[in-house]
């Protein structure tokens, strides 16, 4: 029997991409898996939790376990006594594919067949996607020839908005001003992540062509002086808008 697969972050397109295969075939039982890492930020918790209402379906959490216990991003940092990085990226690969991998695996074992849809656009580069056809995809975007302005153009009709932010709260691969939204609206995770630095002895932030501090204690301080990123307005300060999942670690955006 064939298992329809459809892998949400939560970002833009998958968002998208769930709602209009629901709506195109509404007699088709979709299965919707969000990878959990333990590290979801409070808005993308509440969203995952209103896009099973208008699914009207569960969305299922895989997580990557030990023992039977959920390991989180946090039990990683501490595990490998590193914080990821765009060279050492345990992160996607332990939290993110292995999980889905597995999930896929079960269900073979079951002795179904599952096909898995992902949110790749008409307008993106062409590659097979990140399971490396580990996983049989397919592509409906690209099928439909939807490129980001009529995925925005689809969730504006439907009156849906998604987080800004789909990746980790604290994802090295976020951008400056990120951070900044980190500091300004979840005091206690940037905290977190400080405290993380000094215990690991690496950094989240690595060395970029820019006038920042590169340890978040020291990029606080600019902060709390006044220091602002310049692609930040009053209008993007709040969690939800058009810039949501910009700059997301790729695997995070599917």
């Amino acid at each position: 029997m064939e298992r329809h697969i459809v892998g949400l972050s939560g970002g833009k397109d998958s968002t998208a991409l769930a709602l209009r295969l629901r709506e195109l075939n509404p007699e088709t039982r979709y299965e919707y898996i969000y990878n959990e890492t333990g590290d979801e930020l409070p808005e993308m918790v509440a969203h995952i939790e209103r896009l099973s209402c208008l699914l009207g379906a569960e969305i299922r959490r895989v997580r990557l376990e030990r023992q039977g216990q959920p390991v989180t991003l946090n039990d990683l940092i501490v595990s490998q006594n590193c914080i990821p990085s765009h060279r050492i990226r345990y992160c996607t690969r332990m939290l993110k594919i292995q999980p889905t991998i597995a999930y896929i695996a079960r269900i073979r074992a079951d002795g179904d067949d599952p096909v898995l849809y992902v949110g790749l656009r008409a307008d993106e580069e062409t590659r097979e996607g990140i399971y490396g056809g580990r996983v049989r995809s397919v592509f409906p975007f690209r099928e439909w020839g939807w490129g980001v302005a009529e995925v925005w153009g689809y969730l504006r009709q439907l009156g849906v908005k998604v987080p800004r932010r789909t990746d980790c709260a604290r994802c090295y691969a976020q951008r400056i001003d990120e951070w900044w939204r980190l500091w300004k609206l979840h005091p206690e995770i940037y905290q977190s992540a400080v405290e993380q630095e000094a215990a690991i002895g690496h950094t989240f932030r690595k060395r970029d062509h820019d006038t920042w501090p590169v340890a978040l204690a020291d990029l606080r301080v600019e902060f709390e002086r006044g220091r602002v990123p310049k692609v930040v307005t009053d209008a993007q300060i709040g969690l939800f808008g058009d810039m949501a999942d910009e700059g997301a670690c790729r695997v995070c955006r599917l």
